[in-house]
């Protein structure tokens, strides 16, 4: 599984980006930079990682930079499902 790509399609899916983040790359910049990754998209993209990955994120693991770009949400996952 290509951690990347599948954060990128979750990242369209729960966002609506209808194909937007085709041209997403680990360093593309989200929070602030996506409009549609708001407050509450951030948590359904938190439900959708757990979902997807099977993982468990709680509150204190996240924090701004989580979501700074592509890359630092992959790493952070790529963390939880090695840990």
């Amino acid at each position: 599984m290509d951690t990347t790509q599948e954060i990128i399609r979750l990242l369209d899916d729960v966002l609506s980006l209808g194909g937007r983040t085709a041209s997403f790359t680990r360093a593309t910049p989200l929070l602030g930079s996506v409009a549609e990754l708001d407050s509450m998209a951030v948590v359904s993209l938190i439900t959708a990682m757990e979902e997807q990955f099977g993982i468990v994120i709680d509150d204190d693991d996240i924090d701004g930079h989580t979501f700074a770009t592509v890359g630092s949400l992959t790493d952070f996952v790529s963390g939880k499902l090695a840990g």
